[in-house]
């Protein structure tokens, strides 16, 4: 047998022994994404870490410092969201997730976190954070990486203020733009 005929069996063999699974598309429904949609929303966010009901509490410390906001803290957070200022104000949803302290020099988190509403036409649906936050700046923006429900592949940003501070515990008013199908 000639060299490049031999090749050709052994690729020929080679092909008729994969499984057919990774060649053929599977039935179902195709994702019909529809148009993109842009959507702006803007909500308070209430972080309380002291009281009776914090939202957020430390799960690990560095070894180095007893301060719990130093570089190496971590907080799991479930933080409520509103539709004013005031904690009184309607709510609209809820925050999840976690936060670290990441700044040696300036106070500055990392955070992983999900948004989530539980009123009105958002009901259901959420976006979620993935972003550094120098919470030392009094304005400060945050990358929006996914979301689900009606932020379905979400993408964008939210610009965040601070209205209240009373450290540790503050209020934060987000303003966010999405991009999502």
């Amino acid at each position: 047998m000639r060299p490049d005929t031999s090749l050709a069996a052994v690729l020929v063999i080679i092909v008729f022994l994969m499984p057919l699974e990774g060649y053929v598309v599977r039935g179902g429904d195709a994702l019909k994404l529809g148009k993109e949609k842009v959507t702006h929303l803007h909500f308070f966010l209430h972080d309380s870490v002291t009281g009776k009901n914090p939202t957020a509490v430390q799960v690990a410390s560095p070894n180095v410092t007893s301060f719990p906001f130093s570089f190496g803290s971590v907080f799991v957070i479930d933080d409520v969201l509103t539709e004013g200022v005031e904690r009184s104000s309607r709510l609209v949803g809820n925050v999840q997730g976690i936060y670290a302290f990441t700044g040696l020099d300036k106070y500055s988190l990392i955070m992983a976190v999900d948004f989530a509403f539980t009123t009105g036409k958002y009901n259901g649906s959420s976006f979620s954070v993935m972003s550094r936050n120098p919470i030392s700046e009094p304005r400060r923006e945050l990358a929006v990486v996914g979301g689900r429900g009606k932020f379905q592949l979400a993408r964008g940003f939210a610009h965040l203020t601070t209205r209240f501070l009373q450290f540790p515990d503050a209020i934060i008013e987000y303003n966010v733009t999405l991009f999502h199908y």
